[in-house]
């Protein structure tokens, strides 16, 4: 079984192709479960994200694309949502959808992954941007708002890497995920990044093994070609640690099912 459920659309101003481009090679890269996860609106950083004018418009697309591919494909419908207290909005959070990612992707709105601002981390203490992140995955966690941490590392994405050990780092957050019963999602974006590895990191998946955190499958394609983007090299590595069932999702109920 081949999921990949974190996935976006031109909705968000900086990815390109057509819904139906994505779906047409996920079915060519025989992915049973593909899920849209667009960049949910909010009034901060608006224009990376979907504007709340065009909610609908991407629930109706995204509906009507999985009952005409329901013979070939299934397609979810989700969103990923930034966790920034004070920007969240309820007309997002109450959306009927087959999943939420939370995602943290600004520390006091600082766009760390942003590579416009990668001057800032010259200007801080790196241990301390890291436990700041991490922080604040936990606090995500601890809101019971989301089903999915997405790509849960990604303060390393240009690998500026802490002294301190990074498992001490995320012990908090991934404790305060394991206790909301949260997915996390093992991203491939990573390897088009600086860093050159999924998130989490291979050492991180270990712990969350460990845990007994269930995980799932992730493009974050931003253009056709991205879609199942070292895909095998993130089962292999799943595998490979003792992973043998992933999280899929409908109407925000979970199943694990086996890859």
């Amino acid at each position: 079984m081949r999921i990949d459920l974190h996935n976006h659309t031109t909705f968000c101003n900086h990815a390109e192709g057509s819904i139906e481009e994505y779906i047409q090679k996920a079915i060519e890269l025989k992915i049973d479960i593909y899920g849209f996860s667009e960049h949910a609106p909010m009034d901060f950083d608006e224009h990376y994200r979907l504007r709340f004018e065009d909610m609908q418009k991407y629930e109706n697309l995204i509906l009507e694309a999985k009952e005409k591919y329901q013979d070939k494909i299934e397609i979810l419908l989700g969103y990923e949502v930034d966790f920034l207290p004070r920007h969240m909005d309820k007309r997002v959070l109450s959306r009927k959808v087959d999943y939420m990612i939370g995602s943290v992707h600004f520390i006091n709105e600082w766009g760390f992954d942003n590579p416009e601002f990668i001057g800032e981390y010259k200007r801080r203490d790196i241990d301390e941007i890291w436990q700041i992140y991490f922080d604040a995955i936990e606090e995500m966690a601890k809101s019971g708002l989301f089903d999915i941490v997405g790509h849960l590392d990604l303060i390393k994405i240009f690998k500026f890497l802490p002294k301190k050990d990074i498992r001490l780092i995320s012990a908090n957050a991934l404790k305060a995920i394991k206790k909301s019963n949260m997915t996390i999602e093992i991203n491939a974006a990573g390897f088009r990044k600086p860093i050159g590895e999924p998130y989490p990191s291979r050492n991180l998946l270990e712990v969350i093994y460990e845990l007994e955190i269930p995980i799932t499958f992730a493009s974050d394609a931003h253009a056709i070609d991205q879609i199942g983007f070292k895909y095998e090299d993130i089962v292999d590595m799943a595998k490979e640690i003792g992973f043998s069932k992933i999280m899929t999702f409908k109407n925000r109920d979970k199943k694990l099912i086996n890859f």
